[in-house]
């Protein structure tokens, strides 16, 4: 059966000589496998230009419900991202947030408010000409609250920030995945912040580096099988 849908892709897979498989987030189906014949060949109908990581898409697919491999009649990029493919900062940060999005989403099932989140964090992000230091930290967070394990913003007086249970304390927790004063209260400034006002919010470099280490902690403990994150790093170095 034919039908419309937004998609975001998160990963292709070569298949075959000329054809890839690859996966979308799609908006009225959630995650989904369609296979692609004849892209890399040179007068290919879908150019594989347009299944990089996080690039936006209308699709006309094949769905019969079955959670299988799908197949797709008609695929554009709609709307074509005008900086992130050009911009080093910013292509580092897809590859990032593309790699925290592949491991914290399985579901094959739509969820409009969770794909749109991303679907406008990707295109704010492609218009943004502004500092974007803290852009994937704002985002992460935000992603929170539609996975279900958003923090509990109580009171940005207590010292400490509870991991595991997603709060913030006034003593120590006895478990040992906390943070401590001044990382608590710089994680409960982004808490506070947006897109549209995260330049104001100031953090060193190594503070930066600490406080993904943490949220990747936090993501690992409430997400099963999350496992370890390797292109934080790579991002960290571009971003000095």
């Amino acid at each position: 059966m034919l039908q419309k849908t937004r998609g975001i892709v998160f990963k292709v897979t070569d298949y075959q000589e000329s054809s890839v498989i690859v996966q979308v987030f799609t908006e009225k189906f959630g995650m989904q496998s369609y296979i692609i014949n004849g892209v890399k060949k040179p007068k290919a109908k879908i150019s594989r230009n347009i299944l990089q990581p996080l690039h936006l898409l209308d699709m006309v697919v094949y769905n019969n419900g079955s959670g299988a491999i799908q197949r797709v009649k008609e695929l554009k990029s709609q709307p074509i991202l005008q900086t992130i493919p050009y911009d080093i900062i910013k292509s580092s940060l897809i590859i990032f947030l593309n790699e925290v999005l592949y491991k914290a989403i399985k579901q094959q099932s739509g969820d409009e408010y969770l794909f749109n989140y991303i679907w406008h964090s990707v295109e704010w992000l492609d218009q943004s000409d502004g500092n974007l230091s803290n852009f994937h930290l704002i985002f992460l967070l935000g992603l929170t609250r539609y996975l279900g394990f958003y923090p509990h913003v109580n009171s940005p007086e207590h010292d400490y920030f509870d991991l595991k249970d997603g709060v913030f304390a006034r003593y120590r927790p006895e478990s040992l995945h906390y943070l401590s004063a001044p990382h608590s209260h710089n994680f409960y400034r982004l808490l506070q912040s947006s897109f549209d006002n995260m330049q104001h919010l100031r953090l060193p470099n190594d503070e930066r580096r600490y406080l993904i280490g943490k949220l990747m902690d936090y993501y690992a403990l409430h997400i099963e099988g999350f496992g370890n994150i390797r292109s934080n790093e790579i991002l960290e170095e571009v971003l000095g």
